[in-house]
């Protein structure tokens, strides 16, 4: 019941909050409110993952109940350490969001509680979206969750907000039709083979012909990556992120978004191994398109939020790249990079929000030495945009090496050309901090004030979870690897072994 519990207390502390009495009219007891129930589920995570033990492997807090007896629908909980990894940077991220929220503002002040309300939806939907082992419960959840997105940017943004709120929920839609018509085949399937099921655990020895994996396949890969998002099914996002609030922002690229490539793992490569493998050129070359696209466009952007939002598909590429490399490190450092950029993604995103509300502007060209009047703003967005270039010593650094160097031993070309993304995130990260941070102070900046205890509060568990992550990264890690080795070993791929000089000079001595 512990999974249960976990993904269900921030939806009944989501309903305490927009049912409380008075609390329309009552701001601060809603975000207190909000905050202690982020905080309670924080605590239960930290209790699952003291008991989760990565030697044992496979999925642990097991819940496997009947849900749809006529169709083979479970209610099936689980976690595996991907999973967890990501159920910990979901709860991570809640009450660091929540916090920062307290400042936001909305279009209408009156409907707070219901700004925070869906703030906790989404949480507690996330949670079962990464613990469903039930393709169907998956696909219910997974749909589920853009509906506190859809009225997160819809009714809470600002310019521009019901363009970008109805966009993003065609795109997903879509994507969710395609996958839902692959699971009806799945359906089909198994019920063919003797007893209709959804369970994760049938799914991976079901027999499915060549073709008609392909093309199950398909349906889910496309869901998963207008999720993700990757080029070309990105368009959705700069719009959404432009007009969200920072903490919506956040929410759904450090988390939501994660999703997607989380399902690529569980569902894309456990499921249908043959056509990943068969899939995986192509994915790959369209990762490594998405890496230098996405770096490229961010370059040209005046908007700090879409220059944010480019950098995101630039390193979703990162990610999609190493799940497609079949490697154990590249698929661990890609599950590494979820979980660390979700950190630095989240650090960038709240701390240019909270500029841009001191300036009214989100344009760059609107900025100019603001670090000589807010010195602690200006080093928390630099610690974020290093993070974000993946400077040595930062958590993303060794998640972004461990997916070049898996992927160099599969392909050297792919990775060379999507080892120029790091020389690109150097650019745009470096341009938009000298443009808005540094030199004489631009006119009429004379009064943006400097951070408050808040502020600082919430951002600094990220910022101090980015730093330590980037010495010491083995914990994670810990947790993560011994999930990835069984994913590889369904798809049927080995780790090559690169050719040692040892062995060469041991050869050249038999041969004399």
């Amino acid at each position: 019941m512990m999974l249960t519990v976990l993904a269900v207390a921030p939806i009944i502390g989501a309903l305490l909050v927009a049912c409380w009495p008075g609390a329309s009219g009552n701001p601060r007891l809603v975000k207190v409110l909000a905050l202690a129930v982020s905080l309670v589920t924080l605590v239960l995570a930290i209790v699952v993952a003291a008991q989760f033990d990565p030697a044992e492997g496979g999925y642990q807090f097991v819940e496997q109940r009947e849900w749809i007896p006529a169709i083979g629908a479970h209610y099936a909980l689980g976690l595996n350490g991907i999973g967890l990894t990501l159920v910990m940077l979901t709860t991570i991220l809640s009450p660091i969001v929540i916090l920062a929220a307290w400042g936001d503002r909305l279009p209408n002040p009156s409907r707070t509680h219901t700004y925070f309300a869906w703030m906790l939806a989404l949480e507690g939907l996330a949670i079962g979206v990464f613990a469903a082992t039930d393709v169907f419960l998956f696909y219910l959840l997974f749909e589920a969750t853009l509906v506190p997105l859809y009225f997160l940017i819809g009714a809470h943004g600002g310019v521009g907000r019901s363009y970008a709120a109805v966009k993003f929920l065609i795109y997903n839609l879509v994507g969710g039709l395609l996958m839902l018509a692959s699971i009806v085949g799945l359906y089909v399937l198994t019920t063919q083979a003797g007893e209709s099921s959804f369970l994760h655990s049938d799914l991976i020895g079901l027999d499915i012909s060549a073709g008609t994996e392909k093309l199950l396949f398909m349906g889910f890969f496309i869901a998963f990556a207008v999720k993700a998002p990757m080029w070309p099914l990105h368009t959705w996002l700069p719009d959404a992120a432009a007009s969200s609030t920072p903490s919506t922002a956040v929410l759904m690229v450090s988390i939501v978004d994660k999703i997607g490539t989380f399902a690529m793992i569980r569902w894309c490569l456990e499921i249908f191994p043959g056509a990943s493998q068969w899939a995986s050129p192509v994915v790959m070359v369209l990762a490594v398109i998405s890496i230098l696209y996405g770096a490229l466009l961010a370059i040209g952007q005046d908007d700090i939020r879409r220059l944010i939002a480019f950098t995101s598909v630039s390193h979703f590429g990162f990610i999609v790249l190493g799940i497609f490399a079949f490697t154990t490190l590249s698929t661990s450092g890609a599950t590494l990079y979820m979980f660390n950029h979700g950190l630095s993604t989240a650090v960038l995103f709240l701390v240019t929000g909270m500029l841009i509300a001191r300036r009214g502007s989100a344009s760059i060209a609107d900025f100019g030495g603001v670090q000589k009047i807010a010195p602690v703003l200006a080093g928390i967005l630099l610690i974020g945009g290093l993070s974000s270039l993946s400077l040595p010593g930062l958590a993303p650094f060794i998640s972004e090496f461990m997916v070049l160097a898996g992927t160099f031993t599969v392909s050297i070309p792919l990775a060379v050309v999507a080892a120029f993304g790091i020389i690109l995130a150097a650019v745009y990260i470096l341009l938009m901090y000298k443009r808005t941070m540094t030199g004489p102070l631009r006119p009429g900046l004379d009064g943006i004030r400097e951070l408050d205890g808040r502020e600082v509060t919430a951002l600094a568990p990220a910022v101090v979870l980015i730093i330590a992550l980037g010495f010491v990264p083995g914990p994670v890690l810990s947790v993560i690897n011994p999930s990835v080795e069984p994913v590889i070993a369904q798809v049927g791929a080995e780790d090559p072994v690169p050719p040692h000089p040892a062995d060469a000079s041991a050869t050249e001595g038999d041969h004399e």
